[in-house]
């Protein structure tokens, strides 16, 4: 009986919130399906276009008689409605026999004496004379909904083991009004905040009043995964970003070349006459939309515009992403944004039957204020800002900030959840989702881990195991211990390593840390320091590697210092190190001749380090000792002073060192990502070969950051360097346009590595290793390369090619180096 009462009820919520579902497909009378046609609601502005095959779907929550199907070429279709919902519908458009009378655009439209294009340039002309542009300083209230559903859920999937002892979460599912698929929500995240913005200095400020979500505050990767959906865009900039890729906006400057339009009405839309206009892509393949657009007469705003991407988009584990933009007209003639909707499907394949998730993101705007001026200081970022009150608002709170109410089935979602972190199975999903983001396995407080790293290989240790973990509250802790023990199976010798990190102030971030670590390490692999004390490169145990990795370096490193954050994303630290060093290969030395000339085998150094760190719109999750970056694709300025003391602690040696690290992924419109990476030093003192600036060579078959990939370990010694490195990632922009390559979803990278150096007369003198000093400084050290990436979605394979210094002994002039990664 309650059963019962509850699907009549949920019947009732659904003819309440959608009162005419359609569907369908429109062909030509050859049967052949008609992309990009207009699909609407007689006298209504609530409308789609096909997609590629001729399919539309189209909800709303008034009822509705009449069905318009229109595309330029056609005759115009007014299908009758009689019933609330048909999704099965088969359309077929006649050719307009008028031909004198209009124009047919199919395929590619002209690029002359189309009025669709003389709009655009009318919306090119006034897209910085509307919204929010039109005033010198504004205000408003933002409303933010972000969830996640399963979706493309049948009788087989509920039946299945999957869902075990979870069968009631099936009790609140619905129906997409986007694509008509059924969903069942899983998550939702709410956020009301307060904005103001400054055109005239160019400074815009967000100040969060409330934050509520169904139970994964303290998963750190969700949570970053969820701020990565926050991504901010305005449809009349050239480009959207959206998952680290630029797709060219239709209201773009460059959207002719882009894009077909086509103008196919006129209507009155409260009270101002707009036109409505259809877009396409020209070609297959390329980062563009499809959809339609009304913009008003006279002020060339837009009104309303609905984006779906292309079907054949290259971006991976996304079936579709959908866009829609509502505009209210204020004092007759400003246009603002009120409500944007965000929805991305996503599926590991790409067929429309499989199971996959949506991410949708909703965002209502109101109460706008113009004209206000706040001081210069207001705007400015704080650094660390976390309130628990802000995260604990009550119900009260909710119901005055939420803009459109939620729905009986999203409401359920925080109760549903309560009940699924009860349910074991679920627990286990959870778990296993986190071990592969994280990397570490959660034992109550204590996360075991990293696991990728348990297992390693050198010439020194051989077969290496190790078992490490840290300490975890949540992912606000304002304190953290970590550790790690190892051991070789061939030297039969444990490592091991221990640090902590301690917040004394939560505004600034003002952190203790300190640590200790005794291991075997390539310390030949990295130009610029390592920050972390228990940071250990790649290559020190990379399991497949080329030619001999023996010149490896028994390290015992003690580290302690402060760090601050006075400005948000710019950090400053000082630190002292003591550091031992000898050579952990009887074939390697890192000898030198002491003040005497008797041959020295170990180094002893005390250090004292002073560095910046800036890392402008770096995004992160998380308020406590430590971090999780959102993504890696902003600029880093790093500068590091080292200042060498003799005699501290029976430190062997006086010098300074300078070290700067530049780093800029750009986005370059359409033509994918290009990043270039200096790195600049110089070492001022007499130092052995522990203490100089090795330029780091790669021997392993991975790809490592700002290494030489054709050079090999302690090939080139220097005191002073300039290092350069340049990639650029077409994001399959090249493969798109071949046709049969197209389909594999392929993607182009090219780049060239190049570094300079020398070595000075009195760091020669005063080496005794088996290493011949030798600089790149006569001629530039280069190599190139060309590499073939998202393979199987995962993996990238890069060919290099040494372009010099082939006299040298055991040079590899071509290699092949691989890397795994998932990307969008």
């Amino acid at each position: 009986m309650k059963k019962l009462l509850f699907v009549f009820f949920i019947v009732l919520t659904n003819q309440l919130w959608a009162q005419t579902k359609v569907g369908g497909i429109v062909i030509d009378t050859s049967k052949q399906p008609i992309s990009y046609t207009s699909v609407y609601f007689k006298n209504t502005s609530e409308g789609v276009i096909t997609n590629e095959d001729g399919n539309f779907y189209l909800e709303s929550a008034n009822t509705q008689d009449t069905l318009v199907i229109s595309f330029t070429g056609y005759e115009e279709v007014y299908l009758p409605l009689t019933q609330k919902t048909a999704l099965d519908l088969k359309i077929e458009l006649q050719e307009d026999t008028v031909l004198s009378e209009i124009k047919i655009y199919t395929g590619k439209t002209s690029k002359k004496n189309n009025p669709a294009l003389d709009i655009l340039r009318k919306i090119w002309e006034n897209r910085r004379k509307n919204g929010l542009h039109k005033f010198d300083q504004y205000t408003y209230q933002k409303y933010e909904k972000i969830e996640f559903d399963l979706n493309s859920i049948d009788s087989a999937y509920m039946k299945s083991k999957l869902f075990k002892d979870m069968e009631f979460i099936f009790d609140k599912m619905d129906t997409s009004k986007i694509t008509g698929k059924t969903y069942l929500p899983i998550f939702i995240n709410e956020q009301a905040s307060n904005v103001y913005g400054d055109n005239t200095a160019k400074l815009k400020k967000e100040i969060l009043s409330g934050n509520k979500n169904s139970g994964f505050e303290n998963n750190q990767h969700i949570m970053a995964f969820l701020k990565d959906l926050y991504v901010e865009y305005d449809i009349y900039d050239n480009y959207l970003k959206l998952y680290d890729k630029d797709f060219v906006s239709p209201l773009s400057r460059t959207g002719i070349n882009v894009y077909n339009y086509v103008l196919t009405d006129t209507a009155d839309i409260d009270g101002k006459k707009c036109y409505n206009i259809v877009y396409y892509p020209r070609r297959k393949g390329e980062l563009t939309f499809k959809g339609d657009f009304w913009v008003n007469d006279g002020t060339w705003a837009i009104k309303k515009i609905n984006m779906a991407i292309s079907k054949d988009a290259n971006i991976n584990w996304v079936r579709d992403i959908y866009i829609e933009q509502e505009y209210k007209i204020l004092n007759d003639s400003v246009f603002l944004l009120t409500k944007d909707h965000l929805m991305t499907d996503f599926s590991i394949r790409q067929n429309e039957k499989s199971k996959g998730m949506y991410g949708k993101r909703t965002t209502f705007y109101k109460n706008f204020d113009f004209n206000k001026k706040m001081p210069l200081n207001f705007y400015k970022s704080e650094v660390n800002t976390y309130n628990e009150t802000l995260m604990n608002r009550p119900d009260e709170f909710w119901e005055g900030y939420r803009f459109e109410p939620l729905s009986e089935e999203e409401k359920g979602i925080y109760t549903m959840l309560d009940q699924l972190q009860q349910t074991k199975r679920f627990q286990t999903y959870v778990n296993l989702a986190t071990i592969l983001a994280s990397d570490y396995v959660q034992i109550g407080h204590f996360d075991y881990g990293p696991i990728f790293s348990s297992f390693g290989f050198n010439d020194i240790e051989g077969f290496r195991l190790r078992a490490g973990g840290r300490t975890y509250f949540g992912q606000n802790d304002m304190w953290r211990l970590e550790g790690y023990t190892a051991y070789g199976f061939k030297d039969n010798k444990f490592k091991y390593g221990i640090s902590g990190r301690f917040m004394l102030d939560k505004d600034s971030r003002f952190i203790f840390f300190a640590g200790n670590r005794r291991d075997v390490e390539q310390i030949a692999a990295t130009l610029s320091p390592i920050t972390d004390v228990l940071g250990r490169s790649f290559a020190s145990s990379a399991l497949l590697a080329s030619g001999d990795n023996s010149k490896l370096s028994n390290i015992n490193l003690t580290s302690a210092g402060l760090e601050i954050e006075p400005l948000k994303n710019l950090k400053f630290s000082t630190s002292f190190n003591y550091k031992t060093l000898k050579s952990a290969s009887p074939t390697f030395s890192l000898a030198y001749y002491d003040e005497n000339g008797i041959i020295q085998n170990d180094l002893k150094q005390s250090e004292i380090n002073l560095s910046v760190d800036y890392t402008p719109r770096r995004k992160t999750v998380g308020h406590g000792v430590d971090r999780t970056d959102v993504d890696y694709n902003y600029a880093r300025v790093f500068f590091n002073y080292s200042l060498g003391v003799k005699g501290m602690l029976g430190s062997d040696f006086d010098y300074k060192k300078v070290q700067l690290l530049y780093r800029h992924p750009i986005l370059v419109g359409g033509f994918g990502r290009f990043t270039p990476t200096l790195e600049i030093g110089k070492t001022y003192g007499t130092v052995p070969l522990g203490l100089l600036s090795v330029i780091p060579g790669n021997q392993s078959y991975f790809i490592i950051d700002n290494a030489f990939s054709q050079m090999n370990y302690y090939e080139f010694i220097t005191d002073e360097y300039i290092a350069l490195h340049l990639e650029h990632n077409f994001n399959g922009r090249i493969f798109s346009r071949i046709p049969g390559i197209r389909k594999l979803g392929i993607r182009e990278f090219v780049g060239i590595r190049g570094v300079w150096g020398d070595v000075s007369k009195e760091n020669i003198a005063l080496n005794a290793s088996n290493i011949a000093y030798a600089a790149p400084k006569d001629k530039i050290y280069y190599e190139y390369f060309v590499g073939v990436g998202n393979i199987f979605k995962c993996l990238r394979i890069d060919v290099n090619w040494r372009g010099n210094y082939l006299e040298n002994p055991n040079v590899r002039k071509v290699g092949v180096k691989v890397v795994f990664g998932f990307y969008f």
